[in-house]
């Protein structure tokens, strides 16, 4: 795992969030200022959720990152607020009532054994052929699953049938994440996600 991220880092990164998804959703594009931080400058998969009234409203990461950190995060975000094929595009109305959460992930570990997922700890995600689905570690916990009910929600995102975790032609992938949200940095978690 990435080195932890201090207070201000994830206070940082969630204004960054804020400021892409407005410009976007007013400019088609996001705002991005120049950041020196080192912390910031890695490169790092994530994912950034919107919520709107306790409910998801988008949700989209990337596990390859294509730019530092801050740029990744602010590119996630446009997307989550525009390109969530599950919701409308957010709107200049949407502006006024919006959280943030982002997750920021680990790289992605194969594994042969499912019984090495520890619910609460890892994220979950696998590819079967041109099929994939994730799972954000929070998921689990929030739903109250078990390892196995984590498996099969994970194929059922990837459009897979339940048991297909046990499946031969199925890798399994596990990571964790670094998950803050808007409020207080964080007691309102991601429900889903989208890979």
């Amino acid at each position: 795992m990435a080195k932890a991220l201090t207070a201000q880092h994830k206070s940082t990164l969630l204004a960054i969030a804020r400021k892409a998804i407005t410009s976007c959703v007013l400019s088609g594009k996001p705002t991005i200022e120049p950041n020196e931080e080192s912390a910031l400058d890695t490169r790092l998969g994530c994912f950034v959720s919107i919520k709107q009234n306790g409910q998801l409203r988008g949700c989209i990461g990337n596990f390859q990152p294509q730019w530092p950190l801050y740029q990744e995060v602010a590119q996630m975000a446009c997307a989550a607020a525009t390109l969530d094929p599950r919701f409308y595009p957010m709107d200049k109305d949407d502006l006024d009532n919006f959280l943030i959460e982002i997750s920021v992930l680990s790289p992605l570990e194969k594994i042969h054994d499912p019984g090495d997922i520890e619910v609460g700890t890892h994220g979950i995600y696998l590819e079967n052929g041109s099929s994939r689905g994730v799972l954000l570690p929070q998921v689990a916990v929030e739903h109250r699953w078990d390892r196995t009910m984590f498996l099969r929600q994970t194929c059922t995102k990837a459009g897979l049938p339940t048991d297909a975790w046990q499946s031969e032609d199925t890798d399994i992938f596990i990571f964790t994440a670094q998950v803050f949200a808007e409020e207080e940095l964080n007691s309102d978690t991601c429900s889903s996600a989208h890979s």
